[in-house]
């Protein structure tokens, strides 16, 4: 039977009217470690797997996939000839060389590692979101359900969008610009592995901003006032990292500012969702509190 101090004590207290983590059983820095340290090697077998696939098959990933762009066959150009002759594109002038002894092997291997990378990011993802999901609490983990999927999808649609848009216009123009008729355009392939992998990597990884924000939302940080606030300054830091990531046009960096711009807005919209949310909750446990 309880006292009527912990009777006080229990209708009192708002923390007993959340939910508690899962993981009953108590764990030491050093178990913490191991377990994160399990995930970790999981995670990078699963990148090496996928590394050793992609090396060993290195027609398809280097030939179909890694050079497409850099082929006037490529599915985005013949999409643009289709829509009109002016926006066609039949013709890249360049050539990809390579002038170091190693470095064809070196950019095999390279290259490798960041399809492996690409195509284990959803496992990545999924092991280090089972050492976190744990230390939430239920009523967290119900809103953060399905964490995985949105951050894989995002990322699917961010490297799409990154392949087969951004980095095709960005090779057309860097292929066509010349500062004089006489100057050749004889590209590395260690310089076009990189402006490809950059390209496409990079928007993978801004697409997961909508993600970042939910989180960050979610533990207060930021609230949909202060992304508002700051609307403006957010516009600035957009620019500035699509000229980080794309070459120096002005049509690239539109390209993948544009995409970023609209997700910042539905950021927006995701982080004053949570905000009622907990406000709705807040409200209801003081409810409850007064009426007790």
């Amino acid at each position: 039977m309880d006292t009527p101090e912990t009777t006080i004590v229990e209708k009192t207290n708002p923390s007993s009217q959340i939910s508690t983590p899962n993981n009953a059983k108590e764990m030491g820095v050093l178990d913490h470690l191991e377990e994160l340290r399990w995930h970790i090697i999981r995670a990078v077998l699963a990148i090496l797997v996928f590394t050793v696939v992609a090396f060993v098959g290195k027609d398809i990933v280097f030939g179909k996939i890694i050079l497409g762009p850099s082929k006037i066959n490529f599915l985005t150009y013949q999409f643009f000839c289709k829509m009109s002759s002016i926006t066609c594109i039949d013709t890249l002038p360049f050539i990809i060389q390579n002038r170091v002894m190693t470095g064809q092997f070196t950019m095999h291997i390279a290259a490798s590692i960041a399809f492996g990378f690409i195509c284990a990011f959803p496992y990545v993802f999924w092991e280090l979101w089972r050492f976190v999901a744990p230390a939430l609490y239920q009523d967290e983990k119900q809103t953060a359900r399905g964490a995985t999927f949105f951050v894989s999808l995002l990322f699917a649609i961010g490297i799409f969008f990154g392949y087969f848009l951004i980095s095709p216009l960005s090779i057309n123009f860097l292929s066509n610009y010349q500062v004089d008729p006489t100057i050749l355009n004889e590209i590395d392939i260690s310089s076009y592995v990189t402006t490809v992998t950059m390209l496409t990597l990079g928007c993978g990884l801004m697409f997961q901003l909508p993600i970042v924000v939910f989180f960050l939302s979610q533990v207060g940080i930021v609230t949909p006032e202060i992304m508002k606030a700051y609307r403006k300054h957010s516009i600035v830091v957009i620019l500035f990292i699509s000229a980080l990531i794309t070459p120096p046009d002005v049509i690239s960096q539109c390209l993948i500012g544009i995409p970023i711009w609209v997700l910042y807005e539905m950021s927006i919209l995701i982080s004053a969702s949570i905000q009622r949310k907990r406000n709705a909750t807040l409200a209801k446990m003081e409810n409850t509190n007064a009426v007790s």
